[in-house]
């Protein structure tokens, strides 16, 4: 019996650990989130690449990410500490309303009695508020740092043709600026 409540201790204790270290992890910036839209993004703006590079081969293409404004990075970032937080006391057992002297929530009762759901219920919830909190949305295109397509001004992306049509427009317009003979007075 002893032998099992060392062995509870030591689970509950490794998994506090885990928990604050992935805690730390999260902190950092470096969130799966971002690695996921990133991704998501990232396909659309390959093939986006792969034709342009085919139509214009000297065009030098670049890709960043473009960030959410800063409170919803600290929420998405607070968010993401809480979740850790409350899946550590899901797990250890501990009710955190009675610290308070309040009484716990039907909610946390059912959290208790079935640990697995309770943690998977908070984890992807609370990952699907943090991606919504992320997202931008953003596609902008700048040819030689002049902006000539915003996704979050147009609300949607270029089709192929319209961004080969305005990539001419303006690579045209550049070629015939540098070409007009400069006058100096």
């Amino acid at each position: 019996m002893q032998t099992q409540k060392c062995l509870l201790l030591w689970l509950r204790f490794s998994l506090l650990v885990l928990g604050v270290f992935s805690l730390c992890c999260a902190s950092t910036g470096d969130s799966g989130n971002a690695v996921k839209k990133m991704k998501m993004q990232f396909r659309v703006f390959e093939e986006y690449t792969q034709a342009l590079y085919q139509r214009y081969p000297d065009i030098r293409i670049e890709g960043e990410n473009y960030l959410p404004i800063p409170v919803y990075r600290h929420v998405a970032s607070f968010l993401s500490m809480f979740k850790l937080l409350v899946i550590g006391m899901i797990i250890i057992g501990r009710d955190p309303f009675a610290l308070f002297g309040m009484q716990a929530p039907g909610i946390w009762e059912w959290g208790q009695g079935n640990k697995i759901y309770a943690c998977m219920m908070v984890f992807f919830l609370s990952n699907m508020i943090e991606n919504q909190l992320m997202s931008t949305g953003a596609f902008e295109i700048t040819l030689n740092d002049v902006p000539v397509w915003s996704k979050l001004e147009s609300g949607h992306l270029p089709s192929m043709q319209q961004l080969v049509q305005i990539l001419d427009n303006e690579m045209k317009m550049n070629v015939h600026m540098n070409t007009r003979p400069h006058h100096h007075s």
